[in-house]
């Protein structure tokens, strides 16, 4: 994976350890096995920038969340020994089978009190650990919005909780007023934001190589420039033949 990243055009990557046949979210750890990503990107001279630790943070079921709590702790542990001291969330959905899926009871109060709780325990771990926490705002989760992130970074007053922003997440149609979104986002956010996402949308809202969809990333990365970010930009959703064209075209935004 790290080499083909590395031939691809690519200094950093977000690992998920489903990566090497492990379930993303194991239930143990294996120093061996950790090990050996740590010297395998070190080889490819690939960095990783974050860990994917998601599990949906305010599932319905108490003992599901539990679960999920018990396992972002073993990431937490060992996140440094990969060579990382950023793991990702999702702040989840009311959904019981996909923590991707919207559900109307996230815009409850008892879905955002389920998250706060959740993500105090979370950021105990994070700062036993001393590793980021990284949230993303996603359109069909809890947190969908800037302004959510904001209100929960003002609720939880962690140093370690910080920002995932991905334009395509908080984009929501073609009509978006998008200098208006990522002006918000930037003021609301900029300082947090840990990493960058980049993927993109098409009109109907499939999920697409960075630069072939509605989101207008030079005036992304305009925004984001102004903050100072200088921090990693990671992009998804795209297939392995579209990886080098699309390292190109983001490193040209963001020089």
């Amino acid at each position: 994976m790290f080499s083909g990243a590395a031939a691809a055009g690519y200094d950093c990557v977000q690992f998920s350890l489903s990566c090497c046949g492990l379930p993303a979210m194991p239930d143990n750890l294996d120093a061996a096995v950790l090990n050996g990503i740590a010297a395998a990107a070190a080889d490819s001279g690939v960095g990783i920038a974050a860990l994917s630790g998601t599990y949906n943070m305010i599932h319905p079921d108490a003992a599901a969340r539990r679960q999920g709590l018990t396992r972002l702790s073993h990431l937490l542990a060992h996140a440094r020994t990969i060579g990382t001291d950023l793991v990702t969330l999702c702040t989840g959905t009311r959904d019981p089978h996909d923590p991707w899926r919207y559900h109307p009871q996230n815009e409850g109060p008892c879905a955002w009190a389920t998250l706060l709780a959740e993500m105090e325990q979370a950021a105990a771990l994070a700062d036993r650990f001393d590793v980021d926490l990284g949230i993303e705002p996603e359109m069909a989760n809890v947190v969908a919005s800037s302004m959510q992130a904001a209100q929960l970074l003002r609720d939880i007053r962690s140093p370690h909780l910080r920002i995932v922003l991905d334009p395509a997440n908080i984009v929501a149609s073609p009509q978006t007023d998008q200098d208006w979104i990522f002006a918000e986002a930037m003021e609301l956010l900029g300082d947090c934001i840990a990493i960058v996402h980049a993927k993109d949308r098409d009109a109907d809202g499939s999920i697409v190589a960075a630069g072939e969809g509605i989101i207008d990333f030079p005036l992304f990365f305009q925004h984001l420039r102004a903050t100072g970010f200088a921090g990693p930009v990671i992009t998804h959703g795209l297939a392995a033949e579209d990886a080098p064209r699309v390292a190109t075209f983001l490193r040209t935004l963001a020089a």
